[in-house]
């Protein structure tokens, strides 16, 4: 299974697969939005072999069980980075909160991603830009908290400005893609440069986040219902084009800092010294 796209129904394929198997994982699922939630800028989501519209507490609670069977075959200490956003259905806003916090996992945090681009212009609320990346954490035991991240990640803050995949060449015809810098933020950001972890991705579409693993020499699984989306992430990872590899060398030479927390504080510390020496 590794470096592999399985096709079927996301539980179905999770439920065969070991406990902890996973160093760690990203996904975006379909958002349950329905055939009435298109606008000038986008039209519905139509994916292939789904129909993106069950009712509610049905959706939310098969999310609740697709979460569990990921934390479940998550390693303990693993994270996963599950992206979705706030919606509302007859005025009411559902938020996502609602039953990631009903699942095994630990939030750790709340990622606001600014996509630079509201889908529905309409004046019914402030145009919504916004979309949400939840960094869920599976503790060792109850004292873990995870690992503190580099200050070369962590300086990127809680809002990650990226625009919407939008190249059909890149993506082919799955409707709903998340943009390549996103999950190789998500995992360069946990693992550095260290190389040879599995990562999954249950929702793999065009196979975005198994580019991301290959560029920074990580292994990936991924699941999928549609046969002709395998088909075409497959063909994709083969045949990583030039732009792919600049965007993700572009978002690479963003995790930089030339001066850390510690490095700061010493220098405050050399400084009051020497100034202590001076009387």
């Amino acid at each position: 299974m590794i470096n592999e796209i399985w096709n079927g129904d996301v539980l179905e394929v999770l439920s065969k697969i070991s406990d902890d198997t996973f160093d760690m994982g990203v996904t975006s699922p379909p958002y349950n939005k329905k055939k009435n939630k298109s606008g000038i800028l986008v039209k519905d989501i139509d994916y292939s072999d789904i129909d993106d519209s069950l009712d509610e507490d049905v959706y939310q609670n098969q999310q609740i069980e697709i979460l569990n069977q990921l934390y479940r075959t998550i390693k303990p200490g693993g994270s996963f980075f599950y992206n979705h956003k706030i919606r509302w259905e007859k005025g009411v806003m559902i938020h996502p909160m609602e039953w990631i916090s009903k699942t095994n996992w630990t939030t750790k945090q709340e990622i606001i991603w600014d996509r630079k681009l509201a889908a529905n212009i309409r004046g019914w609320r402030f145009w919504q830009v916004d979309e949400r990346i939840y960094w869920l954490y599976k503790p060792r035991d109850k004292k873990d908290y995870g690992k503190e991240l580099m200050s070369k990640h962590a300086l990127l803050t809680s809002v990650w400005y990226f625009r919407p995949e939008m190249s059909k060449l890149r993506v082919g015809n799955h409707p709903a893609p998340f943009p390549l810098d996103l999950p190789l933020r998500c995992i360069y950001s946990i693992f550095d440069d260290e190389k040879d972890k599995f990562i999954i991705d249950p929702y793999m579409g065009s196979g975005t986040s198994a580019v991301a693993c290959k560029f920074l020499g990580h292994n990936f699984f991924g699941i999928d219902i549609s046969k002709s989306y395998i088909d075409f992430a497959l063909n994709r990872i083969d045949n990583l084009s030039d732009d792919e590899i600049s965007d993700m060398k572009n978002e690479m030479s963003l995790h930089i800092v030339r001066e850390t927390y510690k490095e700061k504080k010493e220098k405050k510390k050399n400084k009051e010294m020497g100034q202590s020496k001076l009387f």
